[in-house]
């Protein structure tokens, strides 16, 4: 088999498991109601539930990435695979809000790794030229993750109960970590399904802009003191934000103020995430585009960021206005669209950017920082909710939100002020 043929590969089955990684996680908001009824919770205790995953999420994403670059991605996706699917079967076990608690926090942990040690193999297997196109494909399993959930988690919740919907659930993922393990290796070296010629691994260095004063490797807190590396983690943080407002509570929103019930939710839920899917793919492919054409990397990845961000900010913050069923699914379809547009950039800045060998440890801090997102924003949606008796501002702090980060991005992602190795070629 011919590197670049494995490496295609390699993006489909991240494909498949980001689809099932985001078809668990959301399998929760779908059944959010039947739960809540059973089981008696409130919205402030549901948002301590959703934002319960992602304690454990944020602080393993750092380990992930850390984890990917010293073991491997091959191995970090194995345990990571096999942990959330057993954690998310465990869900349909619990009793009460403490066990529910614990679960989604050993949930949270477990699908932690995933985004860094994906970014890390892909950096293994793919150029850098096609490495923003390669993410935003494999990226595109999250949302059409959100959107098969809706019907597939829905069907099994109203066929079989939610609790058994959870237990089938975990099959899936079973099924992949087996098909990972006899296919992937972490990088062309090491691989016996390519021809011998073809082992060879990718430089995807060589372009690096970021140096530490001309060491061959610079270090973590090197990165971590750049301002373009904390400019892009501030508008992943947003992205964050609006991604899990909409994926924890708007199928709630639908449920409690347009008055959907379970079955309606899940019709309704499926388009915007196909959008969004088809958002992340053409993202990643229009970046690659203009960074061929301009030869100009980071622009490229700044007018995405900033423009897309600026546009979903708009669109969430509208839809907190609106009062029909119609307007509101479009303005989130938009808004997830331009949202996923942004969702490789973020991966492929730290690329641009980052030395092989702290793209794992790079990408992981920068993904558990703007995860932290995750734990603040379904907590703070809860009690807006809670206490204010509706959604309204929940919408307009995530606007806001966006839209101050996507100032920033154009202030900060360029290449002025930073020098490249001697060896090395400056990306503008």
């Amino acid at each position: 088999m011919k590197r670049k043929t494995m490496g295609w590969l390699i993006v489909f089955l991240l494909f498949i498991v980001y689809m099932l990684n985001y078809m668990d996680r959301s399998a929760l908001s779908i059944t959010a109601p039947l739960i809540e009824k059973e089981l008696g919770f409130n919205a402030a205790e549901m948002g301590m539930i959703f934002s319960a995953f992602f304690i454990g999420y944020a602080l393993f994403n750092f380990i992930g990435g850390w984890a990917s670059d010293k073991v491997g991605p091959k191995t970090v996706f194995l345990i990571a695979a096999l942990l959330w699917s057993v954690f998310c079967g465990l869900t349909g076990l619990v009793t009460g809000l403490w066990t529910m608690l614990i679960v989604r926090v050993l949930f949270g942990m477990a699908e932690g790794p995933v985004s860094a040690a994906g970014n890390k193999i892909i950096n293994n297997w793919i150029s850098r030229k096609e490495s923003a196109t390669a993410i935003g494909i494999f990226s595109a399993g999250s949302p059409l993750g959100g959107a098969v959930s809706g019907p597939i988690v829905g069907l099994l919740a109203l066929s079989l109960g939610w609790r058994p919907a959870f237990g089938i659930i975990f099959l899936f993922g079973l099924a992949w970590v087996l098909l990972w393990y006899f296919i992937v290796s972490d990088k062309p070296t090491m691989s016996k399904r390519l021809a011998p010629e073809e082992r060879i691994d990718f430089e995807n260095h060589e372009d690096v802009i970021l140096s530490d004063d001309g060491r061959a490797t610079p270090s973590l807190s090197y990165y971590m003191k750049q301002p373009m590396v904390w400019a892009t983690t501030l508008a992943f943080f947003s992205y964050n934000y609006i991604l899990f407002f909409f994926l924890t509570w708007f199928p709630s929103y639908l449920n409690h103020s347009l008055h959907l019930d379970i079955k309606e939710i899940s019709i309704a839920t499926v388009i915007p995430w196909v959008i969004g899917a088809i958002g992340m793919v053409l993202g990643g492919v229009c970046s690659d585009v203009i960074y061929r054409i301009t030869g100009n990397a980071l622009l490229s990845r700044r007018l995405i960021l900033g423009v897309c961000l600026a546009g979903a900010a708009v669109c969430v913050a509208v839809s907190g206005t609106v009062s029909t069923i119609g307007s509101a699914i479009t303005l989130m379809s938009v808004s997830l669209f331009l949202l996923y547009l942004t969702g490789p950039i973020y991966w492929a800045v730290i690329q641009d950017v980052v030395h092989k060998d702290k793209v794992g440890s790079v990408g992981g801090a920068m993904h558990g920082l703007a995860n932290i997102s995750g734990i603040i924003g379904p907590l703070v949606t809860g009690f807006i909710v809670q206490f204010s008796g509706k959604y309204d501002y929940a919408f307009y702090l995530a606007g806001a939100i966006a839209i101050v980060s996507s100032l920033l991005v154009f202030v900060f992602v360029k290449s002025k002020g930073f020098k490249a190795n001697e060896s090395q070629s400056c990306v503008h």
